[in-house]
């Protein structure tokens, strides 16, 4: 049975580098469970880990997409069940990151059914407001709609799309696992601080110069826009919509709003162990790995 060690957590509370200090320390490897981090090119706004950052631990999963068409969960699922099953039994791995269904997919049987797309149901969904497909998605699937951003119509669309159409169970692939989850607990004014310092540092490291690239490589603005969150409103930005300190302000609060959705999917999940330091994250690997 393979050992699974989920590092999870609100963004900017400091995932991937504890991911980077449990890897070295118990000979592992790093599987990225980032829904936008799987695209290349988008580095600076989504946080990604450096080469440098990464110390010689091997990761996965990063930069495996091109932004110009979505990467759906049920590709992240398999190409992350290739991952496990290839990796050697003695290297536990570590999966790090903050999008809850992809970890959930992955480590949960029977949490996510490989849905195809559904081109009649997408046409009709689409002629709807997006007040309206909240309201729908809230009667199928209400916790769903808890980790969704309420403005990114494609994902509410393929949300209530994967309920609607008759699914065949979990992905067969799939080897027996043994998980442990481990959450990093900052304190929300601490956290809030983190993310608008963030917000300001990845601005002025170029994340707009990284937005209009994306653009000039062949990605839609309509695309970028759907990668959500701090993309959307740059677009809004790079438009004139919104001034320079507009655009900062707002990406703060969009992120502040995606970090509430995130806690409110984790506090139903009453198995992960919530830590405050990285000596109580060791702690518990090391007794998960002798047990």
């Amino acid at each position: 049975m393979r050992s699974i060690i989920v590092i999870l957590g609100p963004t900017a509370s400091g995932k991937s580098r504890l991911g980077v200090q449990l890897a070295k320390k118990f000979h592992g490897v790093v599987v990225s469970a980032d829904s936008r981090q799987v695209y290349r090119g988008m580095d600076i706004g989504t946080g990604k880990i450096t080469k440098k950052e990464m110390k010689g631990v091997p990761h996965f999963l990063l930069n495996v997409a091109s932004p110009r068409s979505q990467y759906s969960v049920a590709q992240y699922v398999r190409e992350a069940t290739k991952i496990i099953q290839k990796t050697l039994p003695s290297r536990p791995i570590f999966l790090v990151g903050g999008s809850p269904f992809y970890i959930d997919a992955l480590t949960i049987p029977n949490a996510f059914s490989p849905v195809a797309p559904n081109p009649v149901l997408r046409r009709r969904l689409e002629k709807l407001t997006t007040a309206r497909l909240i309201a729908r998605l809230q009667k199928i699937d209400p916790e769903r709609l808890k980790t969704i951003d309420h403005f990114n119509r494609r994902r509410i669309i393929r949300a209530i799309e994967i309920p609607s159409v008759k699914t065949t169970g979990f992905l067969p692939l799939l080897p027996p696992m043994h998980v442990l989850k481990i959450g990093l607990s900052v304190p929300r004014p601490k956290l809030f601080q983190r993310i608008d310092r963030q917000t300001a540092q990845r601005l002025r490291r170029g994340m707009i110069r990284e937005t209009t690239a994306l653009h000039r490589h062949g990605v839609a603005w309509k695309r970028i826009k759907a990668l959500g969150l701090e993309y959307r409103v740059l677009v809004q930005h790079i438009e004139g919509l919104l001034s320079h300190a507009e655009a900062e302000a707002k990406m703060k609060k969009v992120t502040h709003d995606f970090v509430r959705r995130q806690m409110t999917w984790w506090k139903r999940d009453q198995g992960i162990y919530w830590v405050t330091s990285p000596t109580e994250a060791k702690q518990l690997v090391k007794k998960f790995l002798q047990a």
